[in-house]
């Protein structure tokens, strides 16, 4: 792989462009095109450079979108590669990081949940699994949701009685837990259940997760019919509600295609300049739930473009199943498949059905896509009347297209918190939320100033350091504040000693009676004032603060979860989770471990004799 980039070249379009050209051999490679500032416009992909970049040298007969992307290049930058295959692949991880305007791009790409039957136990455990599968076991998904996984979960407990506790958890009960007592776990725990047993429940439920159903259902039909028979109306009775459970978990998957054993079904519905992509997973048979995104479409790509870019970035670090069954066709379907199968190491199919039970599949995908953007851009419209409404109640500039929203959360100064959450066009941006935990060690317990003041100090240098232009859209362009006057000139001071005057700000407060629809609102320098009771923009605002304090809440209570069950022992380098528990299963409390001998500590099972020093001098030679 080779990489180039060339100066002293016309200003910028199509004379620019081919310049470049006559420099380009045959090779198959990645491109990208930069404006006058150095920004990236766009990543693409090439068979062969020098005939790709021709093709944008022409002065006419590009669509609206690429002559624009054209008349803005300033300069190029190449990579070249082996195969055209790993052009592909480099070209998707370009585009994710750089995310160049031009280009189609993913914007929601977190990973989906699994459901994993754990192999390293006599007595396997069921549980939801997301990230890396570096767990021994089982893995059977994914699922569209941490919803659809619960909801399976809780059926296959019904069902199979298998445990969802931890194995600590597991080997420290002395007495069946709640779950065993409402039918939900055969407690292995306790012995209620033999090894032999408890692993034929687990191979019924691997079999229900592959598929197989009728043979789990005959089985269980067969074991009802000879308890009733023997008069064993309560096993009888157990063994029919199992049923009705299994039955309910078919019933909740909805479609179950008989002759597609493995796919993902992706549909895409493109209107206003707007797209949706629908995505059904096909597992075993059985449908494991849908998910709806919306791509940014690249300022006007076509449908085959934004359905190609959408299937290279997806499966990015995802495992794909052995057929993607697609609603248009691409033009790269057969690279695209090899390079998904070289990745995996199965072959791959990418397909667009004609007819059949896959194109039913697709249709059903486009119906969802088709009613999903339908619902989006009927509340984009809505959101962009409130933002409008916002601006004219407020004399902002014009609509704000992000909205930052600020909130404390402490109990008596302890464990403190600061939250941000942000809105703009779309609604909740919530992968642009942020958490501060408060570090000042001067704060007086409970000062919101100050805390507020720390937030705010992090959030801005950081903003002026990474983004100095306000070129990257991660500006806010109005700020709420959950306080009154005093919090406002507070927060319009501590703005002003960072030099950031031009940003407006509006604080939110309670009216005399502190009930919601009373709000005063409150601007640097202007007279408070209140929103007429029924005002739609006063329930967004409402909103905004409450959707803050929530975040802030939330943060907070993780903090002070978490900090409940720490002790000294988890500053001791050395000492993890593990030795942790052996130490305070020994001493009994971490003051007992902390005055305990050398000697003492060296006798406790799994503290290396080295490992003891470390945790006598921790806490005996400090200060």
């Amino acid at each position: 792989m080779s990489s180039s980039t060339q100066t002293d070249k016309p200003a910028t379009g199509a004379p620019l462009i081919q310049s470049y050209v006559r420099t380009l051999d045959t090779s198959p490679g990645v491109y990208r095109m930069l404006d006058a500032r150095q920004a990236v416009l766009y990543v693409g992909k090439a068979r062969n450079l020098k005939k790709r970049v021709a093709n944008y040298a022409k002065m006419s007969g590009h669509s609206p979108r690429i002559a624009r992307m054209i008349r803005e290049t300033a300069s190029m930058m190449f990579l070249t590669t082996r195969t055209e295959t790993e052009a592909l692949l480099l070209e998707q991880n370009l585009i994710k990081q750089l995310k160049p305007k031009f280009n189609v791009l993913l914007r929601d790409d977190k990973s989906f949940p699994n459901i994993l039957v754990t192999g390293d136990h006599p007595f396997a455990q069921i549980k939801k699994h997301r990230g890396a599968k570096k767990e021994k076991g089982d893995y059977y998904g994914p699922f569209a949701s941490a919803g659809a996984v619960n909801r399976t979960l809780t059926q296959l407990q019904k069902v199979f009685l298998l445990r969802n506790c931890s194995d600590a958890m597991f080997e420290s009960r002395t007495r069946p837990c709640l779950l065993h007592q409402i039918k939900r776990c055969s407690a292995p725990c306790v012995g209620k259940i033999s090894e032999a047993d408890y692993a034929a429940l687990v191979a019924d439920a691997e079999q229900f997760l592959r598929g197989k159903t009728t043979k789990v259902q005959s089985q269980l039909a067969r074991e009802m019919e000879e308890a009733s028979a023997e008069m064993e109306f309560e096993r009888a009775a157990a063994l029919r509600d199992r049923i009705r459970a299994l039955t309910h978990v078919q019933g909740g998957q909805g479609i179950n295609p008989a002759g597609v054993p493995e796919a993902d079904v992706i549909a895409l519905h493109m209107e206003g300049g707007q797209a949706c992509v629908q995505v059904f997973f096909i597992r075993a048979n059985q449908n494991w739930g849908n998910r709806d995104f919306y791509p940014r479409t690249g300022s006007g790509a076509e449908a085959a473009e934004v359905l190609q870019a959408f299937v290279g970035q997806f499966y990015d670090g995802k495992d794909p199943p052995r057929q993607i069954l697609l609603s248009d066709e691409i033009e790269d379907a057969g690279l695209l498949s090899d390079a998904l199968s070289e990745r995996c190491g199965r072959r791959v199919q990418v397909l667009c059905p004609q007819r059949g039970e896959k194109r039913d599949l697709v249709l059903g995908a486009l119906r969802n896509a088709r009613e999903s953007l339908a619902r989006k851009m009927s509340e984009t419209a809505t959101q962009a009347r409130l933002l409008d409404g916002l601006a004219e109640a407020f004399d902002l500039p014009g609509p704000p297209q992000r909205i930052e929203v600020y909130d404390n959360s402490h109990i008596q100064g302890t464990n403190a918190v600061g939250g941000m959450i942000v809105a703009g066009p779309d609604g909740f941006m919530r992968n642009q939320y942020r958490k501060f935990n408060i570090r000042g060690d001067a704060l007086t317990p409970g000062d919101d100033f100050g805390m507020m003041k720390e937030v705010l100090t992090r959030r801005f240098r950081r903003l002026m350091k990474e983004d100095p232009d306000r070129e990257l859209g991660t500006w806010p362009d109005l700020l709420l504040i959950d306080g009154g006057a005093g919090q406002v000139s507070a927060v319009d001071e501590i703005m002003r000693e960072m030099g950031v005057d031009d940003l407006p700000m509006i604080g939110v407060a309670k009216g005399i009676d502190r009930d919601a629809g009373k709000e005063e609102f409150h601007r640097p320098g202007k007279t408070a004032f209140a929103l007429r009771h029924n005002d739609p923009v006063l329930y967004f605002v409402q909103r905004l603060r409450d959707e803050a304090h929530r975040f802030a809440i939330g943060a907070h209570r993780a903090k002070r979860s978490k900090s409940v069950g720490a002790t000294p022992l988890d500053e001791v380098p050395g000492v993890g989770a593990s030795r942790k528990r052996a130490l305070l299963a020994h001493f009994g409390s971490a003051k007992a471990v902390a005055r305990a001998d050398l000697k003492d500590l060296q006798a406790v099972e799994g503290v290396s004799d080295g490992l003891a020093e470390k945790i006598y001098a921790f806490f005996h030679e400090r200060g």
